[in-house]
């Protein structure tokens, strides 16, 4: 019997006492919640209530050293300043450029706020702080999420390889799962000798199915394969890995090519996304990568790994501001579970709060 299905009478008259939420999570072991009465309807909101609580946490753990490292420069910068002037404009934008933040979005943001200073008529530096919270959520805000409207959906994951493609795609794996999709991943990724291996342990654990061919095999004819049997198993998502190179721009640029042709060949109205995943450690080199693949790819949005090991997190910022790319998840640990939607409201109230 399904966890919610419903209970013959003589079985409820031998229930003594419910289950506690945390006995009922345990039962549920990860798998979707479907509901068919009231009191299910309760306890799935106390689920995703807990879920949302132990998301936040983690963000929260995970900006640690970007709010250090970032934010602390920023506090101690205004509560040195007893008044709002251009030296405290000049001091703040040098702050932002030295946080990873970049010459060219740091001078936008302290744009933005000599605006709303001016419009406002605030001269206390205290009351900045609340205006840059609403400036950087402007800026990152739109895109945000996922477009999985058909399917199957088809998300090609993209980036150099180091930057967590692998591990995220097995991540993204298990987020789907655990939300009640059926995965299908192709392991296009045939260049390099242990990525397909490395994607069948991660498949393993997230418990979906993976399509793979030998190394050296024609990434294409292994997305074709992948998308066949998504069709075949009924499947909502077919997430496809790929080659993580950029010395070579011309190659990767026909494989892609190549990739996008069959996937559009075989599912023409399929919603497609192609996810660039960013390691949040190295800085403005991110912001250099995702400008290369840009003019490589069509990317519709940004994967950022790595995001608890850095302080270095404000460059999602300038990504959103110069490259017009949303972020869409973030990387906040090392676990399985420990990839998730980014939310821009959220990130800026774990770094100002």
């Amino acid at each position: 019997m399904g966890i919610f299905e419903k209970k013959k009478p003589q079985e409820a008259e031998e229930t003594t006492s419910r289950p506690s939420l945390l006995e009922r999570l345990s039962e549920i072991n990860e798998q979707p919640i479907f509901t068919d009465h009231e009191s299910d309807i309760q306890f799935q909101e106390e689920y995703e209530a807990k879920l949302r609580e132990e998301s936040l946490y983690k963000l929260r753990e995970g900006l640690k050293k970007t709010k250090d490292g970032f934010v602390s420069k920023v506090e101690l910068l205004i509560n040195s300043f007893t008044k709002i002037d251009e030296d405290f404009f000049d001091e703040l934008e040098e702050t932002l450029i030295l946080s990873d933040i970049g010459a060219e979005t740091s001078a936008d943001i302290c744009d933005k706020l000599r605006a709303e200073v001016k419009r406002t008529g605030t001269t206390e530096p205290a009351d900045v702080k609340q205006m840059l919270k609403n400036i950087i959520s402007e800026i990152l805000t739109g895109g945000n999420g996922l477009k999985l409207d058909t399917k199957p959906s088809v998300i090609m994951v993209i980036g150099v390889n180091g930057a967590g493609k692998t591990t995220t795609i097995g991540k993204m794996s298990a987020l789907f799962k655990n939300s009640g999709k059926k995965v299908v991943v192709a392991a296009a990724d045939t260049f390099r000798a242990a990525a397909i291996d490395q994607l069948n342990v991660w498949t393993d654990r997230a418990g979906v199915d993976i399509v793979k061919h030998t190394e050296g095999s024609d990434p294409a004819a292994v997305v074709f394969d992948a998308i066949s049997a998504a069709k075949a198993r009924g499947a909502d998502v077919v997430l496809c890995d790929t080659a993580g190179r950029l010395h070579n721009k011309k190659n990767l640029m026909e494989e892609l090519k190549k990739i996008a042709r069959v996937i559009n060949r075989e599912l023409p109205e399929a919603s497609i996304e192609t996810l660039l995943v960013l390691d949040a450690t190295t800085g403005q080199n991110a912001v250099n990568q995702a400008r290369l693949f840009n003019e490589t790819a069509e990317i519709t949005g940004i994967v950022l790994t790595k995001l608890d090991g850095t302080a270095k997190g404000g460059i999602i910022i300038p990504i959103k501001n110069e490259l017009g790319l949303p972020v869409k998840l973030v990387g906040v640990g090392e676990k399985i579970d420990d990839l998730q939607p980014f939310i821009p409201e959220d990130y800026v109230n774990a770094l100002f709060e």
